[in-house]
C-alpha cells in the first residue's frame, strides 16, 4: 500500500534528497568513507556546506551584509540566542501560539517583552491582523506560520524596529523580502532536512549592540566566524539541506514552491469547506496556512473522529492526528509533498463521508 506523508515534522523530504542521503552514507562522493564518518574539516565536507549557504542565497535572494548559518539546538535554542544577542532592554513580541510563546519565555529572561497582539483568546484560530508595533524596543519577534494551530501570515510586515522571525515550517514556500528582517531562523526538519540542523539568517552588522557577555557558543558572531564550523556541526543533516534546496532549485525555486503549495492548500481547504462530515479549525480564510491544514468532524459526527482516523491509516494516510491542543485532524503539506497526496486525501474523506 502506498503511504501518503502528512508528518509534522520531521517530515516529508524530496525522493532526491533521500536516495542521495542513502548514498551518501554508504559512500560519500567515492571517497570510500561514509559521510558519517568524514571530517567536518575536509575539503569535501567544506564543499557541502559552502554549496548549501550558496544556494540559500540564491533561492532567497539573501542581499550582501548577510550570513548563512548552519547550527545545532533546533529552534528552540534560537529563543534564547536572539535576546542573547538583540536584548538590551525591551523587546516586542506577537503571540499566534504555543512556539511563539515559549520564544517570549525565554525573551522574559533578558529584558522587558511587550506582547503587541494574540489570537490566544480565539485559541489562536486567526492570524492577528491591524496591532501596532511600537518603536521604542530593540526588535519585534513573529512566528510566521504557526504549526499546531494551522495559521499563517503570508507577506513580510513593514516594521519601523528590527525585525526578528521564526520560519521554521514555512521557510522557502514563497518568497521573502530578506532585508526586512535583522534575523530569520527555523528548525529545518520540516521544509528543508532530516532533523539536527537549525538555519539563521543574520545581518552582520545588527550584531555587537548589546551591553552583556554573550557565552561564545551562543554568539551568532562567533559561528560567523568560524563558517558555520567552530565546533562539530551537524554534517548529515547539512548533506540532506544542500540536496533539497538543490531540489527546490531545479523545481523552479521558491516562486514554484509558492505555487503548488497554493494549489494544495486549495484543494484541501475546498473539500473541507464544502464537506458534510468536516470543518476547518480556521475560519478566517487570511490567516489559514498552506503548510499545515487543521480540521475536525463536526460536532454531530464528533464520535466519528476515531473511526475516520482508522479508515484513513487504511488508506495509506501518515500523520494526520492533530495536535493535542487542537485535537481532530492536521495535514501537513510542505514542499515535498506531491499533489498526488493531497488527492488521494481528498478523496479518502470524500469516500468516508459517502459511507456516513
Amino acid at each position: 500500500m502506498k503511504k501518503y506523508n502528512f508528518n509534522a515534522g520531521p517530515s516529508i523530504l524530496p525522493q532526491s534528497t533521500i536516495d542521495n542521503c542513502a548514498e551518501a552514507v554508504k559512500d560519500f562522493n567515492g571517497i570510500g568513507l561514509s559521510l558519517l564518518e568524514i571530517s567536518h574539516r575536509s575539503k569535501d565536507f567544506q564543499a557541502v556546506i559552502d554549496e548549501a549557504e550558496a544556494l540559500f542565497k540564491e533561492l532567497l535572494g539573501i542581499p550582501e551584509g548577510y550570513s548563512v548559518l548552519f547550527l545545532g539546538g533546533g529552534a528552540s535554542m534560537q529563543f534564547c540566542m536572539v535576546p542573547y544577542n538583540f536584548l538590551e532592554k525591551k523587546a516586542a513580541y506577537l503571540n499566534t501560539g504555543v512556539w511563539a510563546k515559549k520564544a517570549m519565555k525565554e525573551a522574559k529572561g533578558f529584558g522587558e517583552v511587550v506582547e503587541v497582539a494574540s489570537s490566544a483568546d480565539a485559541n489562536y484560530t486567526f492570524y492577528p491582523r491591524n496591532f501596532e508595533i511600537p518603536t521604542d524596543v530593540d526588535y519585534f519577534h513573529l512566528t510566521t506560520n504557526n504549526t499546531i494551530y494551522g495559521t499563517e501570515i503570508h507577506k513580510d510586515l513593514d516594521s519601523p524596529v528590527p525585525m526578528i522571525a521564526d520560519m521554521s515550517s514555512d521557510i522557502l514556500s514563497r518568497p521573502v523580502d530578506v532585508s526586512k528582517y535583522v534575523l530569520i531562523y527555523g528548525g529545518a526538519q520540516k521544509n528543508i532536512a532530516p532533523a539536527g540542523v537549525t538555519f539563521v539568517i543574520v545581518k552582520n552588522d545588527a550584531l555587537g549592540k548589546v551591553s552583556r557577555y554573550i557565552p561564545t557558543m551562543l554568539n551568532y558572531q562567533t559561528h560567523i566566524d568560524g563558517g558555520s564550523m567552530f565546533n562539530t556541526p551537524p554534517v548529515f543533516p547539512i548533506y540532506g539541506a544542500m540536496q533539497t534546496l538543490r531540489w527546490v532549485k531545479e523545481q523552479g525555486g521558491v516562486a514554484a514552491m509558492e505555487r503548488r503549495a497554493i494549489e494544495r492548500a486549495d484543494m484541501l481547504y475546498g473539500a473541507i469547506d464544502s464537506s458534510k462530515l468536516f470543518r476547518p479549525t480556521v475560519t478566517d480564510e487570511e490567516s489559514r496556512s498552506r503548510m499545515n491544514i487543521c480540521f475536525v468532524m463536526k460536532d454531530e459526527y464528533k464520535e466519528l473522529e476515531a473511526d475516520f482516523m482508522e479508515f484513513a491509516k487504511g488508506k495509506g494516510m501518515v500523520g494526520i492526528k492533530g495536535h493535542r491542543s487542537v485535537g481532530g485532524f492536521r495535514a501537513s503539506t510542505y514542499n515535498a509533498l506531491p499533489l498526488e497526496a493531497v488527492k488521494a486525501l481528498v478523496e479518502c474523506m470524500k469516500e468516508y463521508e459517502r459511507m456516513h
